[in-house]
């Protein structure tokens, strides 16, 4: 039996508005917050019933792919997509920097990018 079920994920950054609105444009879903734009939390509820939560750090120092020797990643978010080709462009228009994006001609099964607080993530082929 389990001890507790999972409520969000949480991920720090330096503005978080920006960011929630970097992945609703990427996932979907639904800001919520106090409207402010120095708002210290900040909830996307995610179709299907997930939350990410984005907690304003300032300081914050990005990780730095691939190191894992300082700075490490942390977590990554892995976002599975239908058209990769695609899907690297929508995002890329949204604001996100390629780490790794050579996928040997799509025999590798993701890419990898930072977010606009550039925290790693990767899109998968579905």
């Amino acid at each position: 039996m389990a001890i507790a079920t999972l409520c969000l994920t949480a991920i720090d950054c330096p503005e978080p508005r920006r960011l929630a609105e970097f992945y609703a444009a990427v996932l979907g879903g639904e800001i919520k917050d106090d409207q402010t734009d120095d708002s210290t939390w900040i909830d996307l509820h995610l179709p299907g019933g997930q939350r990410l939560a984005f907690q304003k750090a300032p300081d914050l120092r990005p990780p730095e792919w691939p190191r894992a020797d300082r700075n490490s990643q942390q977590l990554h978010l892995d976002l599975d997509v239908e058209d990769m080709d695609a899907a690297h462009e929508q995002v890329l228009a949204l604001g996100a920097t390629p780490l790794d994006t050579d996928d040997d001609g799509g025999k590798r099964e993701f890419r990898v990018y930072a977010d606009p607080a550039g925290h790693p993530f990767c899109l998968c082929r579905a």
